[in-house]
């Protein structure tokens, strides 16, 4: 089974700032598994252009820590 790749996201803080966020990575090309707003942590499947999903999150208003 393949991994699922996290990243943590900055900045959320509601619910439309988790659906902001998914929204965001839907539009780079991959829909979220999960977005975790205690967390921050947004699950990916393997395989998701992260750097592409960093930038549009980061266009969205919101960080992603290294």
């Amino acid at each position: 089974m393949a991994q699922e790749l996290i990243l943590k996201v900055t900045g959320m803080d509601c619910d439309g700032c988790v659906k902001a966020v998914t929204r965001a990575a839907t539009g780079a090309g991959t829909a979220p598994i999960s977005v975790d707003l205690k967390s921050g942590e947004m699950r990916l499947p393997a395989g998701a252009d992260v750097p592409a999903i960093s930038k549009a999150i980061q266009r969205a208003g919101f960080g992603v820590a290294s």
